[in-house]
């Protein structure tokens, strides 16, 4: 899958297509493998000799993710996989799962930073680049490199691109493009084994403050894509974080809820049916069909047997350009928005940046237009070209296609199998027109807008979702005039003056325009009578109840439990247990790393006697835990806390511990205090 080329000094689009970067390269990792025609030698050497030591990673305009800065300093003894993204692209979204995936199989030796280095001017901004990381639900530290600076220090050039540096600080290289999972896991079992055995790696858990923990709880959670059924009065929402669907009537009462709010692919009834973030819905006759994004794959949906299927794709993202094939043969890539036309359903292919289409009730899917290179060229269906399909309104044997990365509009002849431009540039040399963006009204090509996800065909107009603009705008179809319609063109969420927060999907019945305001979690109605905004409110709408998960994980291992003489308190007494740590040379205890313990009985270990939360008091962490009938015996504590540079850095350090603690019930104690001490001085 194509890479996306910076646009330093304006330079235009180019290709990375998984390209290893030979700045002293990852080939290495892979040169010294052992032969058996040297069994004696057992040296484990270093998969990246010789390296000089990385720059600096300081030079953003601020840290989220994280509760501070992070320094490579605080890094040392970690392998760090810096990630260059920006989060409008969809080259980048594919890398996730892989950094996901790589971060579970690597807890303690792996820190990921992702450096978000914008492409758009709306991606600069560090709320907005806060929620993408809740929308995106990414568990790592990420730097708002806003001016590029540190990609500029590190000498990127495309969009996603990876560094790594070694737990001694070490540049090893860096490699472009997504699909790498594979190269990038054999690297790292490579990296993590020679610093393992000479001993510079540090495998002690950290802690970040994530973003996830700031959003509340809604009933919709970055609401993607909107359809309206005004035959039978009901509106479809793609309830994207929740994994759901979400139908209602016009006036906000709750019909159903398709999905039971779990990542998954499980086709079944409505509860226990599974979706991953889907976005773009058609609906011919009663069947809903649903762009599954993150799954790869189209389900259908039996309104009437409230059943939902799978059509088409494998589960797995198409890695390489496909035309297509059967059904569920075919591998997909982050299918965006459908459309039906005369019983041939249309898809917004936003991986390949292409339209597929698929004939209603036969076995084939496959392309129907674009050659699958990033750029907005017009022609014929097979030469056109188109930057990541993300919306489609039809008009009769037409339709019309937002392309968020060209920020352009888009119109498709069935007919005459031609593509055009109606707003924003196309055919610029070099692939300028990917980075010819704004927020101007005019016609055609003088119009600009930015990354827009969302299009509504209405009666010879247009209504745009101009995403990063915060705006909705019209388009005169017979004069292609673009005009803001509404929102300042700031993010916001007042509703006079309407602000919006990067809106994404339009729906429309009668006077009615319906508007899925993403980030703002909600969706809004407009008037069109007096254009008056108000917030559509469903009753009776909920977040998904999900399983919940017990977190076992600070629990230290047994034959490391240290032990205490035993230690007389007053019978009766809520037990309080103070700890007292001796932390390395600058570090200090984090108040905002979370202090967890479990008490439990040495007899009956199953029987967890008390559960909580510590504090942080000074230089000690305090439990504190219910009065126990039976005192006398011994016990197990296991405690989890945090610890950083000064107690603020950004990366703190996450200690497990576990004592074997002999109580005795005394009446002339007078304590309820039980005191332990911990040294950690040479960690």
């Amino acid at each position: 899958m194509p890479g996306k080329s910076a646009f330093l000094n304006q330079v235009p689009c180019t290709v990375a297509l998984f390209t290893l970067l030979f700045a002293g390269s990852f080939s290495s990792a892979f040169a010294d493998e052992k032969t058996p025609a040297d069994p004696a030698d057992t040296e484990i050497k270093n998969p990246f000799p010789d390296r000089p030591l990385a720059p600096s990673i300081d030079g953003g305009v601020e840290w989220l993710n994280t509760s501070g800065e992070i320094t490579l300093k605080d890094l040392r003894g970690k392998v760090v996989l810096i990630d260059f993204w920006t989060y409008c692209c969809i080259n980048c979204m594919h890398v996730l799962p892989d950094l996901a995936y790589l971060e579970k199989k690597y807890p303690n030796e792996l820190v990921v930073i992702g450096c978000h280095s914008a492409k758009f001017d709306n991606e600069k901004e560090t709320d907005n680049i806060r929620r993408a990381i809740q929308r995106y639900e990414i568990k790592h530290p990420v730097i708002n490199d806003a001016n590029m600076t540190v990609w500029r220090k590190f000498g990127v050039r495309a969009w996603p691109s990876m560094v790594l540096i070694d737990p001694e600080g070490n540049y090893c290289g860096h490699l472009s493009g997504e699909g790498n999972r594979e190269v990038l896991d054999k690297i790292l079992e490579k990296v993590i084994a020679y610093h393992r055995a000479k001993g510079t790696l540090d495998e002690t858990p950290v802690h970040f403050e994530l973003e996830s923990t700031k959003l509340k709880q809604t009933p919709l959670k970055f609401p993607g894509k909107l359809l309206a059924d005004a035959a039978q009065q009901r509106l479809f929402i793609s309830d994207s974080n929740h994994n759901r669907i979400v139908i209602t009537s016009l006036d906000g009462k709750l019909i159903d809820v398709i999905g039971s709010g779990q990542i998954g692919s499980q086709d079944g009834d409505f509860k226990t049916a599974s979706f991953d973030h889907p976005q773009g819905m058609a609906l011919v006759g009663n069947t809903l069909y649903v762009a599954d994004t993150e799954n790869h794959l189209i389900r259908t949906v039996d309104l009437d047997k409230k059943q939902v299927s799978t059509l088409a794709g494998t589960g797995e993202q198409a890695r390489f350009r496909s035309a297509g094939g059967k059904l569920r043969e075919a591998a997909l890539n982050s299918p965006w928005a459908l459309a039906a036309i005369d019983d041939v359903l249309y898809i917004c292919m936003a991986g390949p940046h292409q339209i597929w289409s698929h004939k209603l009730g036969s076995e084939e899917i496959g392309v129907y237009a674009g050659s699958g290179r990033e750029d907005i060229t017009n022609g014929p269906l097979e030469t056109s070209a188109f930057a990541q399909t993300s919306g489609i309104a039809v008009d009769g044997e037409i339709f019309y296609v937002v392309d968020s990365e060209g920020s352009a509009v888009r119109k498709v002849d069935t007919k005459h199998k031609t593509v055009s431009t109606i707003a924003g540039t196309s055919d610029l040399e070099r692939g300028r027109s990917l980075f010819e963006f704004g927020d101007i009204d005019g016609i055609g090509e003088e119009a600009r807008l930015q990354h827009p996800l969302g299009v509504l065909y209405d009666n010879g107009r247009l209504f745009i979702a101009d995403t990063y603009n915060h705006k909705l705008k019209t388009i005169d179809l017979k004069t292609n005039e673009v005009k803001t319609f509404l929102g300042t063109g700031k993010e916001g969420n007042s509703l006079n003056p309407v602000e919006f927060s990067e809106p994404s999907g339009l729906a429309k019945v009668g006077n009615r325009l319906y508007v899925a305001d993403t980030n703002n979690q909600r969706i809004c109605v407009v008037n069109l009578d007096d254009n008056k905004v108000s917030e559509f409110k469903i009753a009776g709408l909920t977040p998904p109840r999900l399983p919940k998960t017990v977190d076992n994980s600070f629990a230290a291992a047994a034959d490391k439990a240290l032990s205490v003489a035993p230690q007389k308190v007053a019978p009766g007494a809520a037990l309080k247990i103070e700890v007292t740590p001796q932390l390395p040379a600058e570090y200090k205890l984090s108040p905002l790393a979370p202090v967890k313990f479990i008490f439990k009985s040495a007899e009956n270990p199953k029987v967890i006697l008390a559960r909580g939360k510590g504090t942080v008091e000074g230089n000690q962490l305090v439990l504190q835990l219910p009065a126990l009938k039976q005192l006398t015996g011994t016990y197990v504590l296991n405690l989890r806390f945090g610890y950083c540079r000064d107690g603020v850095g950004g990366l703190c350090k996450q200690h497990s511990a576990q004592w074997n603690l002999p109580l005795q019930a005394d009446q002339t104690s007078k304590t309820d205090t039980v005191s332990l001490t911990l040294d950690l001085s040479k960690e």
